[in-house]
């Protein structure tokens, strides 16, 4: 009995066919913030919902799911993902490729995942592929993306943001659970990481100089924690000190093995790209104000990127918008609880 109540009362607020088009805001984690799915830990499964902007870029020709990167959906029609996961494709077989969103088990696309074909791939003109330098890369998705609880955009961190002081950090992908497996997991995998300052991973006994200013650095000292193969493209995100919000400061980019100690992973720095991605984006053009003026704030509307994170809520007098904020609902159930204590007491 109790569980329907619950059902019943989350059927009020479930949008009709699972979406509503709230594509305007970024970083946040519905599904994580309802169920209390705050918390991960290295090496598991994540629950479905719990990073809503990863995508799986996908060759359908490709192995037996087509998995082949990550991603992060920064628009309703643009990913961010990394440029070496194109080496030596020709443009005419990008149309084949597909961007999968939402999804959690790669085998079993559920009710909430949407797929999208790649209408554009805009890789970093100055990316080496011997040195991984510029390894940033976006697709433009053939139609915009719908976002619901499932699909979220990620906020790009912009140049005012202090990245080096954010503390909690998480990865996530679809690629290799142990450094010496070849192929990706079926369930997206989730880990905590700390941000390595870039002097100490380009000191002698780590990396040897061979991490580029534009790098971010990501693991621990010790390793066992980290990106892998398949997990290139993916997020590397951090919460806001101030906020219960995700920037995205980084894009998996490369490593020496996987795991290993004083070898963490390699992730190309989203702030240092910020300009760029506006201005590959058609953007850039339109927006030269800093994030925090006034202009900026005035020139995005709900179909664009970048803004400042929110809390989720469908639009007003929009399909399938709640009439109840979640909490109120929340007392509700409890007082019918309550009651039905009560009602029991007095049968007895």
């Amino acid at each position: 009995m109790n569980l329907l109540l619950l059902l019943v009362l989350l059927a009020m607020c479930w949008p009709a066919n699972g979406t509503w088009d709230n594509c305007g805001t970024c970083g946040v984690r519905p599904m994580a913030s309802y169920y209390g799915w705050s918390r991960v830990v290295g090496g598991t499964d994540a629950q479905p919902g719990a990073w809503p902007w990863i995508v799986s870029i996908q060759n359908p020709w490709n192995t037996v799911r087509g998995h082949v990167c990550g991603g992060s959906l920064i628009s309703s029609q643009w990913v961010l993902t990394a440029a070496h996961c194109f080496v030596g494709i020709e443009d005419s077989d990008i149309p084949t490729w597909r961007v999968v969103i939402g999804a959690n088990h790669l085998s079993h696309l559920g009710y909430e995942t949407q797929v999208r074909n790649v209408k554009r791939l805009l890789v970093h003109e100055h990316y080496h592929n011997i040195t991984q330098k510029n390894d940033i890369a976006l697709l433009e998705l053939d139609q915009p993306v719908q976002c619901n609880y499932y699909i979220q955009l990620a906020c790009v961190a912009d140049p005012s943001l202090r990245v080096s002081e954010l503390t909690t950090c998480y990865v996530s992908g679809w690629g290799a659970t142990t450094a010496r497996s070849s192929g990706s997991t079926d369930v997206l995998q989730e880990a905590q990481v700390q941000l390595i300052d870039v002097q100490r991973c380009n000191s002698t006994m780590w990396y040897r100089g061979a991490v580029h200013p534009h790098n971010l650095c990501a693991g621990y000292p010790e390793g066992g924690i980290d990106t892998c193969q398949g997990d290139s493209g993916g997020p590397l995100v951090c919460k806001d000190n101030h906020a219960d919000y995700y920037w995205l400061v980084g894009v998996t980019s490369w490593g020496r093995g996987c795991a290993r100690a004083r070898r963490p992973g390699i992730y190309t720095s989203t702030q240092h790209f910020y300009n760029w991605i506006l201005a590959q984006m058609g953007l850039y053009s339109r927006a030269r104000v800093t994030p925090t003026s006034q202009g900026w704030s005035n020139f995005f509307t709900t179909s664009m990127p970048f803004q400042k994170p929110r809390p989720v809520t469908p639009q007003s007098g929009s399909v399938g918008s709640c009439p109840f904020p979640l909490q109120k609902l929340l007392n509700i159930f409890t007082q019918l609880q309550d009651l039905l204590q009560v009602l029991r007491g007095k049968k007895a």
